[in-house]
């Protein structure tokens, strides 16, 4: 065997630590020793490289067990073999837990060595192979649950690759159904609190007064129907990531006591006395423009510059219709699993009616129209035809459907207006499937529609 690949030895015992190494040289490793964890530490977190690390267990100053510790929370690419006392399954058994790949017993054979060192490079390389697969594929089709290859989609996803190890408080900006809660789930999943919860909440869904027993938890008759302590979402999110949807929604008390929260990392649950800790991640998110609020009085400018420490601005479809022909195969192939269908093409026609609209509810404006037109197709193949009949209002059958370019752009408030008038339409009215389609909540909804002079200020808002 011929190879270049660098191992580290760790081992006080001169005898057996030279012994090892001259064992690796002979079959062609790089190998360099030290023998003390301290010297070994110092120059693998000051970058050295390293493919693997062998450590003996049992040294003076920093022992086996704290180098790996320290070791993994640097640089976990690093291979680990631990050498431990002959017969101690106690040892064996503390070193794979404490981070080791794999371990071997004194005296050290070397042909085994050579095995184990080989057998954990091969590893390395695969799990390196597997990752640079992935994120070639990520580039080309999306990222996590996350469809889209346009560069306004590449750039959020390398902001959140870059976001997510790190502790900061992120606030997520974009229209609704754009994508927000997923892009907090991706953040979630990719931060050292994957192993923890993901909590999510979306205050514009949920009356104030609900709310604060929501976010806080309660004691046990705190208010009428509180028969037993409740976990709130903060208490619940600890040790791992709150996501807080439609954060504008919150009242002005709440934005205090969570800007609080913020800052001294305890919270009261509802009806008590007691500081409980927490230890969470914030990912907030929102529709609004949250400066326009601050400037009205409606939102706090503290905890404005309190969440967006890291702001990812997600685009809306409209702005990224390159992305249509990828996320309508995603959402075909979605709901030929789940409605039991085999729609096994979508004609250009289509494609480019699909491309020419202005997707005011944007990719979950899509995905209802896909399960829709996936729902009532009878053959192998989606067509213009199959459409949904607003949809095909001024939508020629054939190849010149009317391009995006031609859309003129309008002002945000007005395709906002158009989105809400037109889903209640498509609701017969329902306020609450309205609000639901459009991800808003149902008092948003009502806001809304009072500015608008839709609806009158004493109406009800359905259940």
């Amino acid at each position: 065997m011929v190879t270049r690949a660098r191992v580290v030895l760790v081992d006080d015992d001169d005898g057996s630590r030279v012994a090892m190494a001259t064992g690796l040289r002979r079959v062609g490793y790089e190998v360099v020793e030290f023998d003390a964890g301290e010297g070994a530490l110092a120059a693998l977190e000051g970058g050295d490289a390293a493919d693997v690390l062998i450590t003996d267990v049992r040294m003076p100053g920093i022992d086996g067990y704290e180098l790996v510790r320290r070791l993994r929370a640097r640089r976990p690419e690093v291979a680990v073999l631990m050498v431990t006392a002959f017969g101690d399954v106690d040892g064996a058994v503390q070193a794979l837990q404490g981070g080791a790949d794999d371990y071997l017993t004194k005296p050290v054979n070397l042909l085994e060595l050579r095995k184990r060192v080989e057998l954990q490079l091969e590893r390395t390389n695969l799990s390196r192979d597997k990752r640079e697969l992935q994120e070639r594929l990520e580039k080309l089709v999306g990222f996590e649950n996350i469809i889209g290859r346009s560069p306004a989609m590449q750039q959020v996803f390398e902001r959140v690759r870059v976001v997510a190890p790190a502790p900061s408080t992120v606030l997520i900006v974009g229209e609704s159904g754009s994508g927000k809660e997923l892009i907090a789930n991706a953040i979630h999943e990719h931060s050292p609190r994957a192993t923890g919860r993901f909590v999510a909440l979306n205050c514009g869904a949920i009356p104030g007064e609900i709310l604060e027993a929501e976010l806080f938890g309660h004691e046990r008759g705190a208010f009428t129907g509180a028969h037993q302590r409740r976990i709130g979402k903060l208490e619940a999110a600890s040790g791992g990531t709150l996501f807080l949807d439609e954060i504008s929604e919150l009242s002005t008390d709440l934005q205090v006591k969570l800007l609080r929260v913020l800052e001294e990392r305890t919270i009261t649950r509802v009806g008590g006395n007691d500081e409980v800790p927490v230890d969470f991640r914030l990912v907030a998110a929102t529709n609004r423009d949250l400066e326009s609020e601050v400037a009205r009085g409606r939102f706090r400018q503290d905890l404005y510059y309190r969440l967006k420490v890291v702001t990812i601005a997600l685009p809306p479809l409209r702005q990224r219709t390159e992305d249509i022909p990828l996320l309508v195969a995603h959402f075909v192939e979605r709901f030929n699993t789940d409605l039991g269908r085999h729609v096994t093409r979508v004609t250009p026609p289509l494609l480019d009616a699909l491309r020419a609209r202005p997707w005011p509810g944007n990719v979950r404006e899509l995905r209802n129209v896909v399960e829709n037109m996936v729902l009532f197709c009878r053959s192998d193949e989606l067509g213009v035809a199959d459409l949904p009949a607003e949809y095909r209002l001024g939508v020629s059958p054939g190849p010149a459907a009317t391009p995006a370019s031609e859309w003129a752009p309008r002002p945000m408030a007005e395709i906002e207006r158009e989105a809400i008038l037109r889903t209640l339409e498509l609701t017969n009215g329902h306020r609450a499937k309205a609000a639901q389609l459009l991800d808003i909540g149902l008092r948003t909804l009502q806001r809304k529609l009072k500015e608008y002079g839709a609806v009158g200020a004493g109406d009800e808002i359905d259940e």
